[in-house]
């Protein structure tokens, strides 16, 4: 499974990074994850799914995580996750 991660701000992307992961483990768990080592790697808090993002997600295989769902203040408009490849 590969997942695009990118921060927007303005329209504009700032940063992006992608992971890969190979294993045998379920869906979510990949995801999750993924979501772990994009947040370390751009030196982000974990942000928390609210339903309508977990809504989002299933039905285009991506979604955006904006302030709300962020406990601190970012420095950008939102965190967009894009499942590449499965």
């Amino acid at each position: 499974m590969r997942i695009w991660f990118k921060e927007w701000k303005d329209n504009r992307l700032l940063r992006d990074t992608e992971v890969t992961d190979l294993s045998d483990d379920t869906r979510t768990h990949k995801i999750m994850h993924a979501l772990e080592e994009a947040c370390h790697t751009l030196d982000l808090s974990i942000p928390i799914w609210l339903d309508s993002t977990i809504r989002e997600f299933k039905l285009h295989h991506k979604a955006r995580f904006t302030q709300d769902a962020f406990m601190e203040e970012i420095p950008f408009d939102y965190l967009e996750i894009h499942v590449l490849e499965e």
